[in-house]
């Protein structure tokens, strides 16, 4: 009975793989199925249907205080749970919950000013990842992800491959990095080819273009922009034995902007993903049009990018408070 979920929560990754979802999505799905079990002494869910399922989800949402976002995790991953691994259509109108809508925010937006301070009190690989995520408007992991083939100095473009939700996207390479993302890859391709020398030099490829391109993962071009300061050992149960170097973690870059903030005396609350806030702020303010800051940005939905228009306040046709001349 212990070996079920092991062996359920295996077939379950296989099936999240095939469909290529991110490494951070099957982490979440695999959590929340095994919440899932435990919550239920782990009986498996073949033997559970609607009832338990609502009542894991009354759990999050009465015992837990899960978010709207955390809730709507859960149920995603259960449904994914049964409709692909175990191939039990659910009645989703049977289910006694609605899925919650996330309430509307008002993104925190830094100005020109604010970060460029933060930028400055910034320094190593962390200044230049701020630098992207604010000259690009490219999400945390977007960033993390980059390899040295995705930047294409000729045409002043940073290819986004495998975005969120599986898009690739071409956003702007801003002239003022170039000479520092050209030192960087100098660095990355010495420390390779340290790495080559010692044995080592491999890097984890997307999906199956490792079985695609054999060689691919010990090639220089293949290589994460900003890699990790040291060798990761395989997990024991990874089909891929081979260590790897992978990229910074993200963990690193968001502790760095919190010190840097600290420093430059900012109080709004910031983290990496301000820096893209900001980015299309600043974008339209400066009065490109809304679809072309949508696509920068890799929204499927214009309504989406219509969110930072609240900043929007000094152009010719603003609206100004009664209170003001």
């Amino acid at each position: 009975m212990e070996q079920k979920p092991k062996k359920l929560l295996d077939h379950y990754r296989d099936h999240i793989r095939l469909k290529q979802y991110s490494p951070r999505t099957e982490k979440t799905y695999i959590h929340w199925v095994r919440q899932y079990i435990l919550f239920h002494n782990k009986r498996h869910p073949r033997e559970m249907n609607i009832t338990e399922i609502n009542q894991f989800i009354t759990h999050l949402v009465v015992d837990r205080k899960a978010s709207a976002s955390t809730q709507n995790q859960a149920i995603s991953a259960i449904i994914f749970l049964y409709k692909n691994v175990l191939r039990i259509e659910l009645d989703e109108t049977t289910l006694n919950f609605v899925r919650p809508k996330k309430g509307k925010r008002v993104p925190t937006v830094l100005s020109k000013e604010e970060a460029r301070s933060i930028i400055s009190n910034m320094s190593g690989p962390y200044k230049l990842m701020a630098q992207i995520l604010y000259g690009s408007g490219l999400r945390i992991m977007e960033c993390l992800r980059l390899r040295i083939k995705d930047i294409d100095f000729d045409n002043h473009r940073i290819i986004v491959f495998d975005g969120k939700g599986g898009d690739d996207r071409v956003t702007m390479l801003p002239d003022s990095v170039i000479p520092l993302l050209k030192t960087q890859i100098d660095r990355v391709t010495a420390l390779h080819h340290k790495d080559l020398a010692a044995g080592f030099g491999s890097v984890i490829m997307p999906f199956g273009l490792g079985k695609k391109y054999p060689a691919a993962h010990k090639q220089t071009n293949w290589q994460f922009l900003f890699p990790a300061s040291t060798i990761t050992p395989p997990a024991p149960n990874d089909e891929d034995q081979t260590p790897h170097r992978h990229h910074i973690h993200e963990t690193a870059l968001q502790r760095a902007i919190r010190e840097a903030t600290n420093t430059a005396k900012i109080t709004k609350r910031v983290t990496p993903h301000t820096f893209r806030h900001s980015f299309a702020t600043h974008l339209l303010q400066a009065g490109y049009d809304i679809r072309t800051v949508q696509e920068l940005l890799g929204h499927k939905d214009v309504k989406t990018t219509m969110i930072y228009t609240h900043v929007l306040q000094r152009g010719a046709n603003a609206v100004r408070s009664p209170l003001d001349p």
